[in-house]
């Protein structure tokens, strides 16, 4: 009889959680490995640390996973003073003081359960820190979701957390069995910075989408039937890392050419994090009737508008070349014609290259935009973006990558005996 493993999961992104797409990586997981008879235990944050939730996204967890909710806050939402508050109160994040009651909520799980492996995850340093004071008290193996590089150049801004970030980094490869990234290029560069480290250390398992997501959802046809073009982008624009406003130049060059207008296409922006920002670039602009910033939806319901849209919109800088997000898994699923703004040598723009329905500019060239724009629209009223072979498009499902994530965790358990 195989043996039955238990894992303690150190996650802040949980359900019911809103308005983070790290949050599907991790509930796919785990909802993978106790489909494999792995007794998960997911140590989180209690409710009143996220800054957005709905109860209805309880229902995304898995049955047969323990939740614990260790207490957490955001420093600058409850812990501030008319907004202010001290600077050591957000290191390495806002969420600082979900590590003390993490500590303590981990080791009762610790004593209780006796897990046979440590997995913390991104995208907040405080859960990769929690993992490893429990690591270091239990000497249980520890594997680093890391997903994305923490340090880079440029950030983060504040020198302080950087410093933390890259003491962290250091623990990491110093005591983690492996550490797990997305891509080739996050690699890439760690392998880099810490040249002393065995190949073994760095296990690549990309992100992907979420089969059980997808299963209820119907995609309508790719060929547009309306004379007016919808193109979406779904969740936070950053105004860093997707920083849109040389796309806004773009639309505002064809609007005053009159090739774009409010009758023939319109930008949907959902849940960009950042309104106050865009909306008087918009106006400025003049293209506030064209750029739509759209309020925040729960995840099942943006899926939804995926799949009913005529397009879908895709940014990223090239300072996130070794990076791509989830979304663009997400988008490879729905199967829409793609119009992606990123550099075509990082790593999004490598797997974007890859689809039969995506059309490339950079970022932050207004003109080419312009250009690549009207070609893609150009292409979506021609019906001319097809999708990938459905058994293509499997490859890039979580559940197809889920399996790599179990070995490597096996892997580290074994190890250690």
């Amino acid at each position: 009889m195989a043996k039955e493993y238990r894992i303690l999961y150190v996650a802040f992104h949980y359900p019911p959680i809103l308005g983070s797409s790290g949050v599907h990586r991790t509930l796919a997981f785990t909802r993978y490995l106790v489909e494999r008879n792995w007794n998960v235990d997911v140590l989180t944050s209690s409710l009143q640390a996220y800054d957005r939730w709905e109860e209805s996204q309880l229902s995304f967890i898995p049955d047969k996973v323990n939740v614990i909710r260790a207490f957490g806050r955001n420093t600058a939402k409850h812990l501030s003073i008319k907004g202010k508050y001290l600077g050591l109160m957000a290191l390495p994040d806002n969420w600082q003081s979900w590590i003390f009651s993490g500590v303590v909520s981990g080791l009762i799980s610790i004593l209780r359960r006796k897990p046979d492996v440590i997995v913390s995850t991104y995208p907040i340093a405080s859960a990769h820190v929690i993992a490893y004071v429990l690591h270091k008290l239990s000497g249980i193996p520890w594997v680093a979701d890391l997903r994305d590089p923490m340090a880079q150049e440029g950030y983060p801004a504040n020198p302080r957390k950087k410093r933390i970030f890259q003491w962290l980094e250091g623990k990491m490869v110093k005591h983690c069995r492996h550490i797990v990234l997305t891509s080739s290029g996050a690699k890439a560069l760690y392998v880099e910075r810490f040249p002393q480290v065995t190949e073994e250390k760095w296990q690549i398992i990309p992100n992907g989408y979420d089969v059980a997501m997808f299963a209820s959802l119907q995609t309508s046809s790719n060929h547009q039937q309306s004379e007016k073009i919808v193109l979406l982008h779904s969740g936070v624009v950053y105004p860093s890392e997707r920083d849109p406003k040389p796309l806004f130049q773009a639309i505002a060059a064809l609007k005053k050419s009159g090739r774009l207008s409010a009758t023939n296409f319109e930008l949907r922006l959902r849940a960009t994090g950042h309104d106050e920002i865009y909306q008087p670039q918009l106006a400025k602009m003049n293209i506030a009737d064209i750029v739509k910033l759209a309020a925040p939806v729960p995840f099942h319901e943006a899926l939804k508008e995926m799949t009913m849209v005529d397009g879908l919109l895709l940014m990223q800088a090239a300072n996130c070349d070794y990076q791509i997000p989830a979304k663009a898994y997400e988008y490879i699923r729905v199967g829409k014609p793609i119009f992606a703004l990123t550099t075509e040598q990082g790593d999004t723009g490598q797997l974007m290259a890859q689809q039969s329905n995506s059309v490339i500019a950079p970022l932050d060239d207004a003109l080419a935009i312009e250009q690549q724009l009207m070609r893609y629209l150009t292409q979506v009223q021609n019906g001319e973006l097809a999708p990938l072979p459905e058994e293509q498009i499997l490859r890039y499902s979580r559940q197809h990558h889920a399996s790599s994530f179990e070995a490597c965790l096996q892997r580290s358990i074994k190890h250690s005996i």
